[in-house]
């Protein structure tokens, strides 16, 4: 029988993407088992390629960097046999920067680096927003690049310094890197964690036994049954040798700025940020949402998964029956034979189907986490309307996404997000359902416990998506001809 052709298909061609997932150890016998069980509990990160290194006395440093999931390609026997030693970072990969849809296996971290002391390698999660100006400086003075990534200007950087050891040589090379940055490095004795002085993309250390554990999400912590023992601060290095671990702060102290949408939408609902449980946040936004914009209808449905728990919040304040009105397939990969036109015109229906029984003539709320271009709210619409909804209305658990990010998040160009080109009256005729109402960033604010909302002059996190108020310029995309908010 002839091999069938297999294509990916996007993991949802309407939802603005996180960037990179990150994941270390060391003290552990195999460390690659543990970092490919971390990266699988941060699949949801990034989807589209994944990689490890790890570093053993007898063999030195190992690598694999493969392109798919990580059930696909680290529970391979053949494959971690290559991985020894008892130290190793991975990273799992959704192409933000560099070759966005076309990515190279060289675009694949970690990125490994050998120095006069000794060799390094860097997993980085966020984006570089100066990042052309340093590879056009760094390509002029002779450095040669591998891949499109932004992240390797960081090994240059480190290659360039004349520090004598390498935590002080990526110290050297990240103060001159703007933008966002959690960093899990690690050299044949060190396990490094950085973030950034904002501290916008998440990085937490845990311990297990005698070991250590840096991850993007606590959930990665839970996996590997590490406990956890706190976050790493914004602009702090912890260096762990020896089964302990120091701290150092190399960048002037900022305000810090942690990015809301973790909250919203990245962070997966069993994890915890900031002492606070992602999901109860989540919930909180629905209760938050209800307050806000409440409408008479008969049952309040998420849309699923990332809407559930503020549809739970929304049902709980409303008093409005909750009910699971469209069914996720849970066996949709990411990889599908290929269809015809006519099965890809389908689109929505080959992962959500509608629960016809329960939403007949039936007010509908629908409850999602974000409307970014607009496509699948539409046709998730038509879904409901075709099952015999008498009214549909949309409640999002976020405010309008209007601006791009340029922190580590896939967003469209701004023209292409709908909030930037339309009121939310419009957006409403656009969709085409009965009532459309946004939290407001104040009621975001409030869901994650700031009791008085934003405060406008120092807002507490990075919610540029929503404000287009960036806190660090985007140098680059300036230079291209992006124009900031005009200031009130």
């Amino acid at each position: 029988m002839a091999d069938l052709p297999i294509t990916t298909t996007p993991f949802d061609d309407d939802k603005l993407r996180e960037e990179c997932g990150v994941f270390g150890v060391t003290g552990m016998t195999s460390a690659a088992n543990f970092v490919a069980l971390g990266l699988h509990a941060l699949q949801h990160r990034g989807q589209e390629a994944g990689g490890i290194v790890t570093h053993d006395p007898e063999t030195g440093f190992a690598s694999a960097r493969r392109f798919g999931l990580v059930r696909d390609i680290f529970t391979n026997q053949s494959v971690m046999d290559t991985l020894p030693g008892e130290i190793g970072i991975g990273h799992v990969r959704y192409s933000t920067a560099g070759s966005k849809g076309a990515t190279q296996i060289r675009d694949v971290q970690p990125f490994f680096g050998e120095f006069s002391m000794g060799g390094a390698a860097i997993a980085h999660n966020g984006n570089i927003t100066n990042a052309d100006a340093l590879r056009k400086e760094l390509i002029e003075r002779g450095s040669i690049f591998q891949s499109s990534s932004d992240s390797e200007c960081i090994i240059h950087l480190m290659a360039r310094s004349l520090q004598r050891n390498i935590p002080d040589r990526m110290k050297d090379a990240l103060r001159r890197v703007e933008g966002a940055f959690s960093i899990v490095a690690m050299t044949s004795t060190k396990l490094i964690g950085v973030r950034d002085p904002l501290g916008v993309r998440p990085l937490v250390l845990g311990k297990l036994g005698d070991g250590w554990a840096l991850a993007s999400e606590t959930c990665a912590l839970d996996i590997i049954g590490a406990e956890f023992i706190r976050e790493i601060d914004p602009g702090e290095m912890v260096v762990i040798a020896n089964g302990e671990v120091t701290s150092h702060r190399p960048f002037e102290t900022q305000k810090s700025r942690f990015c809301i949408f973790e909250h919203v939408y990245f962070s997966r609902p069993d994890s915890s940020l900031g002492g606070r449980s992602v999901y109860e946040t989540r919930s909180a936004i629905g209760v938050e949402l209800a307050r806000e914009a409440p409408v008479d209808a008969d049952m309040v449905c998420p849309v699923p998964d990332s809407g559930t728990p503020a549809a739970i919040g929304y049902s709980q304040e409303s008093g409005i029956p909750y009910a699971m009105g469209i069914i996720r397939n849970q066996y949709m990969g990411r990889t599908f034979i290929e269809p015809s036109e006519q099965i890809r015109n389908m689109g929505v229906r080959l992962k959500l189907n509608v629960n016809r029984a329960l939403i007949r003539g039936k007010r509908v709320i629908l409850v999602d986490d974000s409307v970014v271009r607009g496509t699948t709210s539409r046709k998730i619409k038509e879904m409901i309307l075709d099952a015999g909804a008498a009214e549909v209305h949309f409640r999002i658990a976020s405010p309008p996404t209007a601006w791009p990010c340029f922190y580590g998040v896939d967003t469209p160009q701004r023209e292409k997000l709908l909030a930037a080109t339309m009121s939310e009256d419009e957006m409403r005729e656009h969709l085409g359902v009965d009532s459309l109402k946004f939290i407001s960033l104040d009621g975001l604010y409030r869901a994650v416990g700031e009791a008085k909302g934003r405060d406008p002059k120092s807002p507490a996190y990075c919610d540029a998506c929503f404000s287009g108020e960036y806190p660090v310029a985007p140098s680059d995309q300036i230079e291209k001809g992006f124009k900031l908010k005009a200031a009130e």
